[in-house]
């Protein structure tokens, strides 16, 4: 199972989730949210920082051109897209970067409908609670089973309110295409801040 630890602003944390071979870390990049990069981590030395774990920009309906630059000024890996973006954005952005398009489910969409338009200009699906733009800051999760009504067929990853006590039950949650699993606000000392021994915890809960 796939961990992406979200909302990092710190580049000693980036480089402790390398050592815990975290696969997934993502940076925010909507400026509304609590965990927004800002200048918080050198462009620089995360671009030249050599790390195992892939480097995730996440934004919200952001300019084209603002994402481009992001991807060169820190070495972004993959891009998520957590906002109201286009399959053509998405499909633009491929051509760079893999692409993560996030979802926010309510619990009566249909889901594949849902994500048809981005079947062949994504990489992966993320499927979070439906609430504004906060990005991690809600802390609430969405009932799981109205994925099992859904084929997806691609991989995805469970977000919105994980927790260290949820490791029991994503374990048993059962779809051919569950690729990981997003984590932030609930393992964290303060917004932006983890707290690493919650993150080694979750890690071997998930093993």
């Amino acid at each position: 199972m796939n961990i992406k630890v979200c909302g990092i602003t710190e580049m000693k944390q980036l480089q402790q989730l390398d050592g815990l071979d975290i696969d997934f870390a993502g940076l925010i990049f909507y400026k509304d949210s609590p965990r927004y990069i800002g200048d918080k981590i050198s462009k620089s030395e995360l671009k030249k920082a050599d790390f195992d774990l892939k480097k995730v920009g996440v934004f919200v309906n952001p300019e084209m051109i603002d994402v481009l630059d992001a991807i060169d000024d820190y070495g972004l890996e993959v891009v998520q897209l957590h906002g109201d973006e286009s399959p053509e954005m998405c499909g633009d952005l491929s051509s760079e970067v893999e692409v993560i398009k996030a979802f926010r489910i309510g619990g009566d969409e249909n889901i594949d409908e849902l994500v048809a338009p981005y079947d062949a200009v994504c990489d992966y699906y993320l499927f979070d609670k439906a609430t504004d733009y906060s990005i991690g800051g809600t802390g609430q999760q969405f009932d799981w089973n109205v994925l099992n009504k859904a084929k997806v067929e691609k991989p995805f990853f469970l977000s919105g309110g994980i927790s260290v006590e949820d490791a029991a039950r994503i374990k048993a949650f059962k779809h051919p295409d569950l690729f990981g699993v997003d984590i932030n606000s609930r393992f964290e000392s303060a917004p932006g801040i983890k707290d690493m021994s919650k993150v080694l915890q979750f890690k071997m809960a998930m093993k």
